[in-house]
């Protein structure tokens, strides 16, 4: 049974540029909605859930500049909709906005049952409702404007904590996280540098040797792909 519909932003095929996945062919589905409010977000087009802004989905699919337009669609439809557009890759990274606004368990299932590979990329500040089987990244938002928590729930469920840095504070407030689950810490850790700043790599780079962590940068716009 499906869940209610998705609002998708975007929708398109490119290759996974952060965390643990980088390099691999992926199907992006960008969910419209987040009241999260990191004020660094480079998708601010999709926070805005306001009806005033459906449309088809040819048009949101073929649009040309980033806005808040979005379709509606079930599971069923997106994946007909993998198959008309001729996807080839087999992962599929649901993301936003904030994706787990959504229950993704009907989505999630239905792609594992026809051979793909899921992955969810969130701020841990909703439950995350998935099959087991999907790659979730939390990419914890602390402290931002919409005033939401970080959910131990999804810490604890968090394949890869992916953690934007710009300054040292950054890395304090994830140590802060981090303790929060005692032994039960996720198997990668990733530091982001926030914007490609210089300062912000460096850190990164030094943090990651020390910590045996790994340095997540945003390949996809040093090369130049969406």
């Amino acid at each position: 049974m499906s869940a209610e519909p998705l609002k998708i932003n975007e929708m398109f095929e490119t290759i996974q540029g952060e965390g643990v996945y980088t390099g691999l062919p992926s199907i992006f589905v960008r969910l419209q909605g987040c009241p999260v409010g990191c004020p660094w977000c480079d998708t601010k087009h999709t926070w805005t859930l306001d009806d005033a802004f459906l449309t088809s989905s040819s048009a949101v699919l073929e649009k040309q500049n980033e806005s808040e337009h979005f379709f509606n669609a079930n599971e069923h439809e997106l994946l007909e909709l993998f198959i008309q557009r001729g996807y080839r890759a087999k992962h599929v990274v649901i993301t936003g906005g904030e994706p787990c606004m959504y229950d993704l368990i009907p989505l999630t299932r239905l792609l594992h049952e026809q051979g793909f590979t899921t992955q969810i990329e969130t701020s841990g500040t909703y439950e995350i409702k998935c099959v087991e089987a999907t790659w979730v990244t939390v990419s914890p938002k602390v402290d931002m404007k919409g005033g939401l928590p970080i959910l131990d729930s999804a810490l604890l469920r968090a394949n890869e904590i992916k953690h934007p840095v710009a300054m040292q504070k950054h890395v304090d407030e994830l140590d802060l996280l981090l303790q929060r689950l005692g032994d039960k810490q996720p198997e990668h850790i990733c530091l982001q540098p926030i914007s490609q700043q210089q300062r912000a790599t460096d850190l990164a780079i030094k943090t990651c040797i020390q910590r045996n962590w790994r340095l997540s940068l945003q390949t996809h716009k040093y090369i130049g792909i969406e």
